[in-house]
């Protein structure tokens, strides 16, 4: 394991308060299972081999954080991570995805996640590669001594108006795309990759670039050589084996309400029944290799409005064995959510218009009658948690926003009297309300 391999359940817990309000349970459940991982790794080769990972199923409506939860766990743990949406998949003979589908698409997530880090290992050496190379560009067959003294005014920036012919490889895009059953989107894949690698597959264009992007396109290009794509893709089959994480977005979907077995639900089941082996534990081919499934997490989540847990497969059931069930967004977790997060919301229109030069300041009594109105208009019509504040902060700021450049140089103060004449309109037509926000 990479990043969080040393954090206990309770840093894990802490570093997942720092984006996401409320939840203790799902954090909890999430948390343990991250360190069970770690733990796992300390045990003897024979008994690392009995420890199944404990499959979590979260339980909640829209908008209360269950994708954000496992997204930022897999950025805890450097783990290989995919988010999927079960009502995509359809059965075998269906017209539509198979679900080995996201464990390919997993092995693709590994393989970009082991691929940046090697280059980042190498990117000095490929920075002094890539400078060789522009100087030879700017000034080919050059003395030492002159050499040098171009080398001087390239790291000190004087050459960079200046303009280089630089040899792009660029990909020639395929002409053609295979559907069909299961295993031919693979045959796919590597039909794309055999063509990519024949000569007419790749091409080299000639671009003028200034010298700061034709350094940069050198250094990537540098990288690229001094990474051997063997030992990532070795790495990162081991990487998704051992701590992949998949992400299952409305499982609900795919349940069977008591009572329907007929129609469009028929496949339903079928996902199901197809889910199962993956989820339990089989061997995956994908282009880089084999991939063995017994030991990647899978968290599951779902509003579960109209079905219920109980309503899925029972095999499928004993596979998520944790379910945590998460809590609708009262109006202070609205309010933290808006001022709380690194990644605040308010924090974010303040940066975005401050880019205008127009300075956005909360009040507190703005803050709090946003989340009043979102919270509101939550439990009036459909809950959709905290992407009612993106609808909500849109209408507020939509005037500033627009004529942002009018008012640079100026203060913005965003306080209860200003919600309010925003949104008085909105909010006085009931079914204005239901359109708008």
């Amino acid at each position: 394991m990479t990043a969080g391999k040393d954090l206990t359940p309770r840093e894990i817990v802490a570093e997942l308060d720092r984006y996401i309000v409320g939840q203790a349970a799902a954090k909890r459940a999430v948390a343990i299972a991250l360190r069970n991982r770690w733990r796992r790794f300390r045990l003897t080769p024979e008994m690392r081999d009995e420890v199944m990972p404990k499959n979590i199923i979260l339980v909640g409506p829209t908008g209360v954080g269950k994708t954000e939860i496992a997204r930022r766990l897999a950025r805890l743990a450097g783990a290989p991570f995919v988010k999927v949406e079960a009502s995509k998949f359809t059965e075998v003979g269906y017209v539509g995805k198979d679900v080995d589908s996201m464990i390919r698409d997993l092995v693709e997530a590994g393989v970009s996640l082991v691929r940046e880090e090697r280059q980042k290992e190498v990117q000095p050496r490929a920075d002094e590669l890539a400078e060789e190379r522009l100087l030879d560009l700017l000034l080919p067959g050059s003395r030492d001594s002159t050499r040098e003294k171009l080398r001087g005014m390239l790291r000190a920036g004087g050459l960079d108006d200046r303009t280089v012919e630089v040899d792009v490889q660029e990909r020639a895009a395929p002409t053609m795309q295979i559907f069909g059953s299961q295993g031919m989107e693979e045959m796919g894949l590597n039909l794309q990759e055999m063509l990519g690698n024949l000569p007419f597959g790749r091409k080299s264009k000639k671009r003028k670039l200034s010298v700061p992007e034709a350094r940069r396109v050198l250094a990537q290009d540098e990288a690229e050589k001094l990474v051997d794509k063997d030992t990532v893709a070795r790495d990162a089959l081991e990487r998704v084996q051992s701590n992949g994480i998949v992400f299952i977005d409305e499982i609900d979907k795919v349940a069977l309400p008591a009572g329907q077995s007929h129609g469009p639900d028929v496949s339903r089941g079928g996902v199901q029944r197809d889910l199962l082996p993956i989820v339990e534990g089989s061997t995956v081919n994908t282009k880089y290799g084999p991939v063995k499934t017994d030991h990647v997490l899978f968290i599951a989540a779902g509003a579960f409005h109209l079905a219920k847990v109980s309503d899925l497969l029972p095999e499928l059931q004993g596979r998520f064995p944790i379910r945590v069930e998460l809590e609708a967004l009262s109006q202070a977790d609205l309010m933290r959510i808006l001022t709380e997060p690194r990644n605040a919301l308010s924090r974010q229109y303040s940066a975005l218009l401050g880019a205008e030069g127009v300075e956005l300041v909360f009040e507190a009594s703005g803050i709090e009658e946003v989340a009043r109105v979102a919270h509101d208009m939550n439990t009036r019509t459909q809950n959709i948690g905290a992407r009612r504040l993106h609808t909500v902060l849109e209408k507020v700021l939509e005037d500033v926003s627009f004529a942002a450049p009018d008012f640079a140089g100026k203060s913005i103060r965003v306080d209860v009297g200003y919600v309010r004449e925003k949104l008085d309109r909105v909010l006085k037509d009931e079914d204005l309300s239901r359109y708008i926000l």
